[in-house]
């Protein structure tokens, strides 16, 4: 993909605020997206978007793997978190590892707070394996109160836009007979949304070298191909990495789900290393957050460096 300036997206930003799409039109829902909004529920909950930022076509903005005990000169969170706020998401997903080394309340407090917790009204978390060195994550789900718990669970969904997005924690009981999935799969047959996004902390496939993919987080992608959802984000591996449609079993196919790993939030860095097949794009170079516009029959991407370039960018439709 071209490389594009930051300055270009966020023109881009105040553009797609009038018109539905960012670089092109919005593409319409195909027949089995239809299909999918067809089926009879009770609405899931609406996120609070500011009337400034709702638009037909929200903008979300994700990434994991954030914040350190920053205590002077330059910190990867604050120049993310800089990020964020120039790129003024209707939504923040928070993948997982929000602060380090064990996600105490204290530290939450002292550092995260600073810096991403400047946009708290609008995070929407998932818990991930930093959180849990704190037994229970007790410091994450005081920090967050409601919001990392809307519906009494560490998992829960909400709809933005013509979107269904559900949060998992991939750190809780996710095995084929959980209740996490089991909950999963009938939020997943209950939504009249006619596009799916999910998200979590352990990648199901990842090039990185430290931790690499996780089979373990495998029934969420089973129950996610099942309703054909679209796009899955992940963190734990601290780079940026895309990859193109795959099945569970990490066949490439066109009715598969796009993945993107994002652990690119602050932290620090790690090296990749041999791709693993369908991975398409990798970044480790870079701290920044995925910029996504959530059109009605499709999306954009764009990965925003903190070094204000854009290396990666594409759009897709939704199933």
């Amino acid at each position: 993909m071209r490389r594009r300036s930051l300055s270009s997206v966020l023109a881009a930003v105040a553009a797609c605020a009038l018109a539905a799409a960012c670089g092109g039109a919005s593409p319409a829902p195909s027949s089995e997206a239809a299909g999918r909004a067809a089926s009879p529920s009770a609405p899931s909950p609406s996120v609070a978007v500011p009337p400034s930022r709702a638009t037909a076509d929200p903008v979300v903005v994700a990434a994991g793997d954030i914040s350190a005990r920053c205590t002077s000169g330059w910190c990867g969170a604050r120049a993310t978190s800089d990020l964020v706020l120039r790129l003024d998401p209707a939504a923040v997903l928070a993948l997982g590892d929000l602060q380090y080394p064990a996600g105490a309340l204290s530290d939450f407090r002292s550092y995260y707070d600073a810096t991403w917790g400047r946009f708290k009204d609008r995070t929407r978390p998932a818990p991930g394996n930093h959180e849990y060195v704190t037994p229970g994550a007790r410091g994450y789900f005081r920090y967050f109160g409601a919001a990392a718990r809307p519906e009494g669970k560490s998992y829960y969904s909400f709809d933005l836009g013509q979107w269904h997005l559900v949060s998992l924690d991939s750190m809780a009981d996710h095995g084929p007979g959980s209740a996490q999935v089991a909950w999963l799969r009938a939020d997943l047959a209950a939504t009249r949304r006619p596009c799916v996004l999910a998200y979590w902390h352990h990648p199901r496939f990842s090039s990185g070298r430290t931790h690499g993919g996780d089979a373990s987080v495998g029934p969420f992608w089973e129950a996610l191909y099942e309703v054909r959802a679209d796009v899955v984000l992940a963190g734990h591996e601290h780079v940026y990495e895309r990859f193109e449609p795959l099945r569970p079993d990490g066949e490439p196919a066109q009715d598969g789900i796009r993945s993107f790993v994002v652990g690119s939030g602050g932290a620090s860095h790690y090296a990749f290393g041999r791709p693993v097949r369908g991975s398409v794009f990798r970044d480790n170079t870079d701290f920044g957050v995925l910029r996504l516009v959530l059109h009605q029959g499709g999306y954009g991407w764009r990965f925003a460096g903190t070094d204000g370039e854009v290396p990666d960018s594409g759009t897709a439709r939704c199933h």
